[in-house]
């Protein structure tokens, strides 16, 4: 998270007894904002999912979300955010004010709650089980493959093949029971573990009793 602040300039005397009166709020057209930022984050190999400029207070706040296959982790999401705020500081040096008064700038990877709307957004997340809507018909299931043309779908069995005209946003499900069944596995891979170093303990005992034999 990048924060930056920018003195105003005074405010005007007033009459005695005359109430202030707030002014209004600057106005920022986010698709200026987002023809610097996109393609920074773009040249650092990323895809830009969402840019919003809203207000908070006296200042505006701009929210980046970024990603690409195989995720993003926080030191890229560092590194990206770094560069973008110096982008914003270097076009309002050659071209005017872009974000007028103080802005907070936050880059983060979308989350798992985020409706999969793009073609890519559900390459991302083949194997999962997700909500969607197909030609009027709600439906669960799970992502098979994305491609150009569309994607494959796993209804309970049932193969399910939806363009992307006949296919509304997919909301992601959280599955609890394959969280249990990793952390099950990863206990057994425990198990194994403990017998094998039990294994090369009694070796170890072993080749003792050999050389006390010899001794």
């Amino acid at each position: 998270m990048t924060q930056r602040g920018r003195a105003g300039k005074a405010a005007p005397r007033r009459p005695a007894g005359q109430r202030p009166s707030a002014p209004p709020p600057p106005r920022v057209d986010p698709e200026r904002v987002r023809r610097v930022v996109e393609p920074v984050v773009e040249a650092a190999g990323y895809d830009l999912e969402e840019l919003t400029v809203s207000r908070a207070g006296r200042r505006h706040v701009v929210r980046v979300l970024v990603d690409a296959d195989g995720g993003i982790d926080l030191d890229a999401v560092a590194v990206v955010s770094r560069q973008v705020s110096a982008a914003l500081d270097a076009a309002e040096e050659s071209g005017g004010e872009i974000l007028v008064g103080e802005y907070q700038l936050e880059v983060g990877s979308p989350g798992v709650d985020r409706p999969l709307r793009l073609p890519r957004q559900w390459r991302r997340n083949v194997g999962r089980l997700v909500a969607v809507t197909v030609a009027g018909k709600a439906l669960t299931a799970r992502v098979v493959s994305a491609d150009d043309d569309g994607v494959v779908l796993d209804a309970g069995g049932t193969t399910v093949e939806a363009a992307w005209a006949d296919l509304g946003p997919g909301r992601v499900q959280i599955e609890f029971n394959r969280v249990d069944e990793a952390d099950l596995g990863d206990a057994g891979d425990d198990e194994h573990d403990d017998e094998d170093d039990d294994d090369m303990d009694d070796d170890v005992d072993d080749d003792e009793d050999l050389e006390d034999e010899e001794r």
